[in-house]
């Protein structure tokens, strides 16, 4: 049986290495395609060419950028809107055309939370994608974005509750974190023999390492310490619909 293919949905450079770099560096390895939307930052932006070198570490493809602005940051797509401001129909008609043109099996982006920090460009990827998700397979919706295309599983990057108080010690705790009860969780991927590559992909962003955001404390950490915070991912299996099951591990 051929490998699931993976087209991830994350909010900016970086998140993709941060929440999934291990799932997609092991897809890769194993013969599956795999590629990357990110809904913030512009083709001509300083943080563009360091999406595609990590994308490039772990086996991804091209940057696949949806253009918008970073909510924090509006010089990351200048003249382009917020993603935060975009209407929400046009960000789910976009997703729609990459998903039925890459058609996976497997669609991955951030949990309803946002993720552990809850930003809020994360929680609008979200939402967007599991409506695109969805609305993919309906070929009454969107007709001018491609033949309809259904994955057959859609998974949340998340945290379960019982790796926060160690996550906090390792990292700090600058901020509220947000996590899941741990049953909710429907995979955990070992991803320790990717981890190398999931590492340097997150050094890849490197004006996020050079500023102190999450790639900054990860370059910070000894490698050992490195292993306990980034060996494992965390995801919640979703169905968009009634197609096949796509297992995220074998």
């Amino acid at each position: 049986m051929a490998e699931p293919s993976v087209l991830a949905v994350f909010a900016h450079p970086d998140d993709e290495s941060l929440s999934a770099g291990g799932l997609l560096a092991r897809a890769s390895a194993a013969g599956a395609r795999t590629a990357v939307v990110t809904a913030t930052w512009a083709e001509d932006s300083v943080r563009a060419p360091e999406l595609a070198e990590a994308l490039r570490i772990l086996g991804a493809g091209d940057p696949r950028l949806l253009g918008y602005a970073d909510a924090l940051v509006p010089e990351s797509a200048p003249g382009s809107p917020r993603l935060l401001d975009a209407p929400l129909d046009d960000v789910v008609r976009r997703l729609v055309a990459h998903i039925r043109e890459f058609r996976p099996d497997i669609v991955v982006t951030h949990d309803a939370y946002g993720g552990m920090t809850g930003h809020a460009d994360h929680l609008l990827t979200y939402r967007a994608t599991v409506l695109a998700a969805q609305a993919a397979g309906l070929e009454q919706l969107y007709p001018d974005a491609g033949a309809p295309w259904e994955p057959s599983a859609l998974y949340l990057a998340t945290h379960p509750d019982s790796v926060v108080p160690a996550l906090r010690e390792l990292i700090g705790a600058r901020r509220a974190v947000y996590s899941v009860p741990d049953e909710q969780i429907t995979e955990r991927l070992d991803v320790t023999p990717w981890l190398e590559a999931k590492i340097a992909a997150i050094l890849a962003h490197r004006s996020e390492v050079a500023r102190g955001a999450v790639p900054g404390l990860v370059a910070a950490l000894p490698p050992e310490t490195r292993g306990s915070m980034l060996a494992t991912e965390w995801f919640i299996r979703c169905t968009p619909g009634p197609a096949a099951t796509a297992e995220i591990v074998r």
